[in-house]
């Protein structure tokens, strides 16, 4: 009976994570932490945004910057079809448009796992506390 609860909270915790992942601060919504999930959602969009703006699409490129890359994956699966967009589209840029867009957007993925894992360790948390009272 304890290994169920213990699996179930483990999926529980793992729902929580990918949930973040997904959608910047829906780890945050998934366990009640409502304005922490706005203003997660919020901040990680506009900077990930303003670094498309500034740097365009081509910011997003998993073949030459694949560090920058990984760090912008953080943001959410919406990378991938960006990339695939950047990679068909000719969205070339340089100099310091690409390096100011690829700063912004690498910033709003490693900020979206530092949110992951903070709601992941509140959920886990939740679950100690409850079970300690």
């Amino acid at each position: 009976m304890a290994s169920q609860s213990r699996e179930v909270h483990i999926i529980y915790l793992i729902m929580v994570g990918l949930f973040g992942w997904l959608v910047p601060g829906g780890g945050h919504l998934i366990i009640g932490k409502n304005k922490h999930a706005l203003i997660i959602f919020v901040t990680i969009a506009l900077t990930f945004t303003m670094g498309l703006y500034i740097g365009s699409v081509g910011v997003i490129n998993y073949v030459d910057a694949k560090s920058w890359f990984l760090a912008q994956l953080m943001n959410s699966p919406a990378v991938i079809a960006l990339a695939q967009i950047s990679k068909n589209g000719g969205y070339s840029v340089y100099a310091r448009p690409n390096e100011i867009g690829q700063i912004y957007t690498s910033i709003a993925g490693l900020l979206n796992l530092l949110c992951i894992v903070n709601a992941v360790y509140w959920a886990h948390l939740r679950r100690t506390e409850t079970v300690g009272d």
